[in-house]
């Protein structure tokens, strides 16, 4: 847990501050880049949102360098992001950290008050937030939407979890001797976030960050700046103090310096990381050289099973929601399809008219358009490279197959049958929209085929058998389960992997704990001298009277234990 008393023998440069939504103006004499703090941007994004700097300390802040974000489906410049590096990401720490020193004294109301307002302008400005996500990664707007919903419901969520942070009393084996446990703040996170959902892994960390009385500094993903930028917009205008939520945009040049001086900077407390299981390995090796907390939602490589006793249109249709959100582009995203061999046949027809029927492949501002585009070129390289690679072990193809005619980064949307365990697709995750069916005779294989893989994240399955949907749920070797259900992440409910897929759990009740060390309070009771019938206890040198309301054999006891050394007055 982080200290105030480290804060002197920090490297990192000092950060003047300034009142929020001011600018930081560099020095005549400075190599800094000028000032450009908003970027023009496309016809019909926020100029007001679309933010260009860092964000440091409350103050918008320039880098020396900057870099370009494009618009996956049309390749045109969306704007120049400031560059930040090392000594922007020091500054960043420090500032979270003078600011972690009073943040962490605010009240749980208070914090869940501010959490609440962000909250709100993210639902003001709803319409706005979606279109940025549309423009820097191609996401349909439909989808887009639904994202902002998603991630601001991260934010009401813990702005009521702040108010929930509860610790214990422990009964000891001596008579006069009692425990408690507290609950208290990390201290400073470092959260590092992926493209593909760039505003919802945002909240659904930051939120549990700020609720606990962490503060943050956010490294977002290189092709999708943006998004971080405008919720640092709306939460300078919510009134998060300075230096609660700050952003340091980087190039991917960049990005692994950057990364490592996070994971090494000893005023951090914490590294949240959401992204590929390889990278998650070299930012563990970082965090592990000064024992920091770690949480990794890394990669997935998600079974989805059908057995003989499902329903096959309902199989159809979780497959569909399932495999082709986002183009394919979700760490839950089904990767392959273990279909029973009674159903095989009817599966493989029903979907490949689904996918026919249902599915248009276009701009993501199109109202028609279900798949936007890749990300970039290396992700359609990738896609490209396990269907072939299939096709050429003897897999049929029996649907797309092929880069789309729409753009350089469209890929069609694709279903694989004959596939076998060799075959690319069926050991690693794809990212993309291919749909790969392996055929299976018995739930033994299917649970060996599913379990096989070194990742765990998600694992969907499909079956009427009440008896067979308890053991196949037990057995699948994942952090979740999608039963008869192929959508199944909601604020409400924890996420997170086993084996290489991660560390820790984000959202829900469980997720604030990420943030939150426990410290053990041992102490004796004592008698008051002068009247023996009330007890009290003593905290930080100070005691307080005992109220007690007996229940038959039990009792409810509540123990107020001001900080000052007069009992205090306060009516509850």
């Amino acid at each position: 847990m982080a200290t105030c008393l480290r804060l002197r023998s920090c490297p990192a440069p000092h950060l003047r501050r300034a009142p929020p939504s001011r600018v930081c103006r560099p020095r005549a004499d400075c190599p800094v880049a000028p000032i450009r703090g908003y970027a023009r941007g496309p016809a019909g994004l926020s100029e007001a949102l679309l933010r260009t700097d860092g964000f440091v300390g409350g103050l918008w802040v320039s880098a020396a360098a900057t870099f370009p974000v494009h618009d996956p489906a049309s390749g045109a410049e969306l704007g120049l992001v400031a560059d930040c590096g090392v000594p922007e990401a020091r500054a960043a720490v420090r500032a979270a950290y003078e600011a972690f020193c009073s943040w962490r004294g605010v009240s749980a109301k208070e914090r869940s008050s501010l959490l609440r307002k962000w909250y709100d302008l993210m639902i003001q400005n709803k319409d706005d937030l979606a279109k940025i996500i549309t423009a820097e990664s191609g996401k349909p707007l439909k989808e887009a939407q639904g994202e902002i919903l998603y991630s601001a419901n991260f934010l009401e969520w813990f702005s009521e979890e702040a108010r929930r942070v509860y610790g214990d009393i422990i009964s000891t084996p001596a008579k006069e001797r009692r425990a408690l446990v507290l609950k208290q703040p990390l201290g400073v996170a470092a959260v590092i976030t992926p493209w593909n959902f760039p505003s919802a892994m945002i909240t659904r960390k930051v939120g549990a960050a700020l609720a606990a009385g962490c503060t943050v500094v956010v490294k977002p993903a290189e092709d999708t700046p943006f998004s971080a930028l405008a919720l640092a917009e709306l939460a300078n205008q919510a009134g998060i103090p300075p230096g609660v939520y700050n952003v340091i945009p980087c190039s991917q040049k960049k990005a692994k310096e950057v990364g490592e001086a996070l994971c090494t900077d000893p005023l951090v407390s914490k590294i949240s990381f959401t992204g590929s299981t390889a990278t998650g390995k070299v930012l563990l090796h970082h965090a592990a050289n000064s024992v920091k907390r770690v949480s990794m939602e890394l990669g997935g490589h998600a079974p989805f099973i059908v057995f003989d006793s499902a329903n096959v249109d309902q199989a159809v249709a979780g497959a569909m929601a399932s495999k082709f959100r986002n183009s394919g582009q979700t760490c839950v995203c089904s990767n392959r399809f273990l279909v029973q061999s009674g159903i095989h046949d009817s599966f493989v027809k029903k979907f490949a008219e689904a996918i026919k029927t249902n599915l248009h492949v276009g701009n993501g501002f199109e109202e028609r358009t279900t798949q936007g585009p890749l990300i970039n070129a290396k992700a359609v390289e990738k896609v490209e490279k396990h269907v072939s690679d299939a096709i050429s072990k003897g897999a049929t193809v029996v649907t797309g197959g092929k880069r789309h005619h729409v753009g350089e980064n469209f890929f069609e949307p694709t279903l694989l049958s004959n596939v076998t365990r060799d075959m690319l697709c069926s050991q690693e995750e794809t990212f993309g929209p291919v749909a790969p069916v392996i055929k299976f005779n018995t739930e033994e294989e299917a649970v060996a085929i599913a379990n096989a893989a070194d990742v765990g994240l998600a694992g969907y399955f499909y079956s009427q058998d009440p008896a067979q949907i308890w053991r196949v749920a037990e057995r699948l070797e994942v952090g979740m389960v999608g039963v008869n259900e192929g959508l199944i992440s909601s604020v409400e409910c924890p996420f997170g992997g086993v084996k290489q897929s991660g560390l820790g759990r984000e959202g829900s009740k469980y997720g604030i704990d990420e943030y939150l060390e426990l410290k053990k309070l041992a102490g004796q009771r004592t008698t008051h001298t002068a009247d023996k019938s009330a007890q009290y206890t003593q905290t930080s040198g100070s005691k307080a009277p005992v109220t007690e309301t007996t229940l038959g054999k039990s009792s409810l006891k509540a123990i107020t234990a001001p900080k000052r050394s007069q009992p205090s007055l306060h009516p509850y």
